[in-house]
């Protein structure tokens, strides 16, 4: 974790997911203030993360043919090139063809980036070296988020735009320094984290419980992050403190999972990291409707929880998989979370129209508790 390239990988990472959460929730206001109206707000964050999901499917299979810098450098000037040209025009088509190109650029980045963690660091640092990754991308959210937002108020969306741009293309500047070595040749019969499933039901020990886990927290967390700010009472600081919580815990879980894993061994923390994040989304059945500055407890809880399972799993899908096969662990990691959070903006969404928030958030706290048998660590 010591080494050059480790620290430059972060760096690069920084850059990279700066520009992304910086853009993330301003693109959304940019067609709408266009005149697009909700929906096609929205489908501007469901087209980036459905390009997302897809081109990390892919990306094992590039990283041993081009190599890491190779894929990283392409991945940073897909996601970040195209961002000015959103000053051209504010229609929902055109954003929309921006959208999907970032997408690309992000499947690549994120896939890299996180079998980086474990191509560059030895096996017994894989707890430590995710969670200062988790670092590298949760505090630019922390602080970009809402600074995104403030800075189209206080001058305008250029600014915003061509920030966003030239954070990634900066790190892309970065990646020709990178030493990194191709992923190793990865055995017959699991080329790709499309075989991931197949290959963890013929024996990888421990492959299920992490992927369970990552799903139903990253599922909560994406609805609850989605309607925060609707179910909150309006006119105070409670939505925005919330997801500050969210955003907090999160890092915090990763944090201390990191040493926990190194010293204890992967695989322990999936069961409490989930019954934490289940009690968090309890905790915001209570809060809508009732005592709104619960709403930040549960945040946290949920969080934190969820901080927990992300070091853990990545650790876990890395051992099950061998360094044959990062790439295809990291890619299955990256589109479990990417999944479950537009799976859980869009299914409790569907809930909580009809039924309420308060149904919309005890059906994810009652999914947590039900995936909680399969989380736990199996014996070696």
């Amino acid at each position: 974790m010591r080494s050059t390239a480790f620290r430059l990988m972060l760096a690069v990472t920084v850059l990279g997911f700066g520009g992304h959460a910086l853009l993330l929730p301003v693109l959304p206001l940019w067609v709408s203030r266009g005149g697009t109206g909700e929906f096609g707000a929205g489908t501007t964050t469901g087209v980036l993360m459905a390009a997302t999901v897809v081109t990390q499917l892919a990306v094992p299979a590039l990283l041993r043919r081009v190599g890491y810098r190779a894929v990283l450098g392409a991945g940073l000037v897909l996601l970040g090139a195209p961002a000015p040209f959103l000053l051209l025009t504010a229609e929902l088509g055109p954003v929309l063809l921006i959208s999907a190109v970032r997408g690309i650029g992000f499947g690549l980045l994120t896939v890299a980036g996180s079998a980086l963690v474990a191509e560059l660091v030895p096996p017994a640092e894989h707890g430590r070296a995710s969670a200062r990754y988790g670092y590298a991308i949760g505090i630019p959210q922390l602080f970009l988020l809402p600074l995104g937002v403030a800075t189209v108020d206080l001058l305008g969306f250029p600014g915003v735009f061509v920030a966003a741009g030239l954070a990634p293309l900066l790190g892309a500047a970065l990646t020709p320094f990178l030493r990194a070595t191709r992923p190793l040749p990865a055995p017959p019969r699991a080329q790709d984290p499309a075989q991931l499933g197949a290959a963890v039901a013929r024996g990888w020990r421990g492959g299920t419980g992490p992927m369970v886990a990552m799903l139903a927290c990253s599922l909560a967390q994406g609805g609850l992050v989605t309607f925060l700010p609707l179910a909150a009472p309006t006119a105070t600081a409670v939505a925005p403190l919330a997801l500050f919580a969210v955003a907090l815990g999160g890092i915090l879980g990763r944090g201390v999972a990191g040493g926990l894993v190194d010293r204890r061994g992967s695989g322990r923390l999936l069961l409490p990291g989930t019954l934490l994040a289940g009690v968090g989304m309890a905790v915001e059945v209570l809060a809508v409707g009732g005592v709104s500055w619960l709403l930040v407890v549960g945040g946290f809880a949920v969080g934190t929880g969820f901080g927990l399972v992300q070091n853990d799993s990545l650790v876990s899908l890395f051992a099950a998989a061998g360094p044959a096969r990062y790439g295809a662990a990291s890619a299955a990691w990256n589109i479990g979370f990417d999944a479950g959070t537009g799976a859980g903006s869009s299914g409790l969404g569907a809930i909580a129209e009809p039924f309420g928030f308060r149904a919309a958030f005890g059906a994810a706290a009652l999914l947590l508790l039900a995936v909680l048998p399969l989380t736990r660590r199996r014996p070696s």
